[in-house]
C-alpha cells in the first residue's frame, strides 16, 4: 500500500510511518501541482495539509486512492462530493491543533485588549505612548463563543480562567457538557447582544457563512471586540469594516480569511483597530507534530485495519 504526502508533513509523522513494514510513501516535501497529478495514480491514501487542492481533477488522477487524511482539521481544500462519489474516506485530525488554536486565539484578545500590535509598532517608530494605548482587561467581560467544540471548550477554560464570563451558542452541545464547563448555552442573538468579546469557533454552514454582517452586528454591544481563528467566510469582511469605521465595533482580531492569502485591497488589512496575523492558529511546533502523528496513524488504521475515525460526511 502506497501513501503520498505532497505536503510538508513533520517528521514525526513520517516516522509513524517508517516504522510500519506494511507500507511504502513518497514525501518529498511541498509538491506542485503537475508532480502531485503524475504522482497520485500509484496512491492508496494521501496525507494533505491545506496547500494541496485535493479536486476532482485529482481526485480522477487518482484512480486507487481509497483514503484521505486532512493533517488539520479543516477540509475547504478537498472536495468532498467528488471524494464521496468515488468512494474516497476522508478524515481529519481535530485533536492535534486544538490547544494551540485556543491559545491564539486569547493572543488575540489579549492583544485587542492591550494593543500590543500598535504599541511595538509605535516603540519601533521611535515613540513613547503609554496614555495613547491604555487598554482594558479581560477580567470581567463577557466572552460570547459562536460554537462550543473542541477549540471552543478550550478557549472557554482559558477564558474562565482570565474571570471573564463566558456564553455560547451551539446547537450541538447539550446543556449538561456547557454547565460542566461553567459556560451558558444561548440563542445566537443573546450571545451577540451579550458579548463584550466575540469570537467564532463553528464550521462553515449555509447558516454560518457570513454570519457576522450588518445584521448581526447591528445586535452587538456598542463597543464589542471580534476575534476569528476558525473560517474567513464566517465575517462579511465589508460589514464588519463599516462597523468599525463607524465606532460600533471597538476592533477585530482575524487569523482567517475568506481567500487565502488576502487580496492587498482587503478592507479589514491596515484598518485602524484591527489586527491581522497570516492563518497561525495551528503553527506551533508542538501542534505540527501532534497532526502529523495523528494523520500516520489514521492512514494506517484505514489502510491496514479498515478503521476510520473522524471521517468527514459531504
Amino acid at each position: 500500500m502506497h501513501i503520498l504526502i505532497p505536503d510538508n508533513l513533520h517528521k514525526a509523522g513520517l516516522a509513524v510511518l517508517e516504522a510500519s513494514d506494511a507500507v511504502t510513501y513518497d514525501a518529498p516535501g511541498k509538491m506542485s501541482r503537475d508532480a502531485v497529478l503524475d504522482a497520485a495514480g500509484s496512491a492508496h491514501a494521501m496525507i494533505v495539509r491545506s496547500g494541496t487542492q485535493v479536486d476532482a481533477e485529482l481526485l480522477k488522477a487518482a484512480s486507487q486512492l481509497t483514503v484521505v487524511v486532512r493533517a488539520g482539521v479543516g477540509v475547504d481544500n478537498i472536495d468532498l462530493d467528488e471524494a464521496h462519489k468515488r468512494g474516497v474516506t476522508v478524515m481529519n485530525t481535530p485533536q492535534g491543533n486544538t490547544v494551540a488554536t485556543a491559545e491564539h486565539t486569547l493572543a488575540l484578545m489579549l492583544a485587542l485588549a492591550r494593543h500590543i500590535p500598535q504599541a511595538q509598532a509605535s516603540m519601533l517608530d521611535g515613540q513613547w505612548e503609554r496614555k495613547r494605548f491604555t487598554g482594558t482587561e479581560l477580567r470581567g467581560k463577557t466572552l460570547g463563543l459562536i460554537g462550543l467544540g473542541r477549540v471552543g471548550q478550550a478557549v472557554a477554560r482559558r477564558a474562565l480562567a482570565f474571570e471573564m464570563t463566558v456564553v455560547a451558542h451551539d446547537p450541538f452541545i447539550s446543556p449538561s457538557t456547557a454547565s460542566e464547563l461553567g459556560v451558558a448555552l444561548l440563542e445566537p442573538d443573546e450571545v451577540f447582544a451579550q458579548a463584550d468579546y466575540l469570537s467564532l469557533h463553528t464550521v462553515v454552514t449555509p447558516e454560518t457563512r457570513d454570519m457576522i454582517n450588518a445584521s448581526t452586528l447591528a445586535k452587538m454591544k456598542d463597543g464589542v471586540r471580534i476575534v476569528n481563528a476558525a473560517r474567513g467566510v464566517l465575517i462579511n469582511d465589508h460589514d464588519l469594516a463599516a462597523a468599525i469605521n463607524q465606532g460600533k465595533v471597538a476592533g477585530a482580531a482575524l487569523d482567517v480569511y475568506a481567500e487565502e492569502p488576502p487580496p492587498p485591497d482587503h478592507p479589514l488589512i491596515g484598518l485602524p483597530g484591527v489586527i491581522d496575523t497570516p492563518h497561525l492558529g495551528a503553527s506551533t511546533v508542538e501542534a505540527q507534530e501532534a497532526v502529523a502523528v495523528e494523520a500516520a496513524h489514521k492512514v494506517l488504521n484505514a489502510l491496514l485495519h479498515a478503521t476510520f475515525e473522524d471521517v468527514v460526511k459531504a
